[in-house]
Order: C-alpha cells, then structure tokens, then sequence
C-alpha cells in the first residue's frame, strides 16, 4: 500500500498539504499527524483517499517509537513524507522561556531527523521527502535565534540526506516559505515582537507551490519572487550587515 504521511496536519501548511496530496493518483492512504486528534478527524470528510488519523506529539520519543512500531506493523510504501510540524517562541534571547525554546529544537529539528530515518526503510526509488523550512533558515536571524537556527538546520539536512538519497532514487526537497499567516504565528507572539513583514502569503499557496516543485524535482521551493530575491541578496551580502538591517526593520536596536 502506498501512503504520504504529512505531520502538523491538523492546521497551517501541513493542513494544506494533506490536501495537496490528497489529488495525488499514486497514494492509496494519507497518515495524518498531529497531537489534536479531534483536527486529525475532521479531516477524513474532507479528502477522498481513506485517511488514518495518528494523534501523536513528536517532541515525545515514545511517539518516534509508536510511529515506528505501526510502519513496522502494516509495512507500507511511504511515497511521500511531509515534515510539516514546527513551532517558535520569537523574543529576545534571554528573556525566553528555555522549555519554549527546547521544544522548538525538538519539534523542528529533531523529531523531523527521526522522522525521515524511521520512514527510510520504507521507502524506495520514486518516493520523496518534503521538509518545510524557512526564509530563516539562510541567515542568523536575531530575535528568533532558535527558530532560525533549527531551520538553518532543516535546510542543511535536507540538502545532504538528498544527496545520499539520489542514488537510490529517493528525492528530498526542502520548502522555505516566507510570511505565512497561520495559527503559528500567534504561538509565536509573532505581533509582539514582528513590526515589519514585507508580504503576507497564504499556506495554500505554500502548499500548492510545493508540490509543483517535487513534482519538477527540486531540491528548494520558493514561493514569491520578493522572497528569492532576498535569498539570492543575502547570499552576497555580510551576515553582519543582514542582521543589522533585519533589526533596523523591526525598530530594534
């Protein structure tokens, strides 16, 4: 049996992305993952493949374990992956709660590692990784230091496992949205500490670019041009100089 397994789905991109690869014609079952069981449910009178809803919070290792044990169990084809699970706590560094910010590593970088290395087993020539990332992810950003980090992170491992992958045939692709106004941002207290956003995009338009992307193989997708030509600028400019005008943006010192 062919199934995507999208994490975070009960709300944001991850949502939107169980919906994208819903019209997918080679998927015979979507594994929907979230900690909120009753979002996971509403979901299965809104797509037309059979959805099994698994209610699991993947900062917890017993999840990674209980995940695995159930791949283990049925022995699927896992063609397509979706690490959509993430969180943030924006704010100055010293100020911020350290349990916050140590399940942000744990949600954004850690749980999506071990997602991707118990799903391998599974998977095989044609099957893809699809890991959301961040415009953050291509320079410190100050005030999100720890989201920033882990997305570096994620962008980082998804360009190496995807090239280890290439031979077998199993494709990685890393997304790197910009502005999504989603239920995130308020977790984030994103308006608190946010005084300036060039863009706001929606995650459906996330969602949709991304899978045209896999669908043309790519290993980054971008939705926006004002968003990749900020990529393309700050791969030029001094890290210090980007950090300095970031923080000018936001009217902080």
């Amino acid at each position: 049996m062919n199934i995507a397994v999208i994490t975070g789905a009960s709300s944001g991109i991850g949502k939107e992305l169980v919906f994208e690869a819903d019209r997918l014609t080679d998927i015979e079952e979507l594994w929907v993952i979230a900690r909120r069981r009753e979002r996971l449910e509403e979901l299965q009178a809104q797509c037309s493949h059979p959805v099994k809803c698994v209610p699991l919070d993947l900062t917890q290792e017993s999840s990674i374990a209980e995940y695995k044990a159930l791949l283990e169990a049925e022995k699927p084809v896992v063609k397509l992956l979706v690490n959509a699970a993430g969180c943030g706590a924006f704010g100055p560094f010293d100020q911020s709660d350290l349990d916050a910010q140590i399940t942000s590593l744990k949600l954004n970088m850690l749980a999506l590692v071990a997602m991707c290395r118990v799903s391998l087993p599974y998977m095989q020539k044609g099957c893809s990784i699809m890991n959301i990332g961040s415009n953050s992810a291509w320079q410190p950003v100050p005030y999100q230091a720890v989201y920033g980090s882990s997305k570096a992170g994620v962008l980082s491992f998804s360009r190496a496992i995807g090239r280890e992958l290439k031979p077998k045939g199993v494709h990685v692709i890393c997304v790197c949205p910009g502005w999504i106004k989603t239920e995130f941002q308020a977790a984030a207290e994103h308006d608190k500490y946010i005084r300036y956003v060039d863009r706001w995009y929606e995650a459906s338009e996330v969602a949709k670019q991304a899978m045209k992307d896999l669908a043309k193989k790519k290993t980054i997708s971008i939705l926006g041009s004002p968003v990749r030509r900020q990529v393309a600028l700050v791969k030029h400019l001094p890290v210090d100089l980007v950090m300095n005008i970031w923080c000018r943006q936001q009217g902080i010192e």
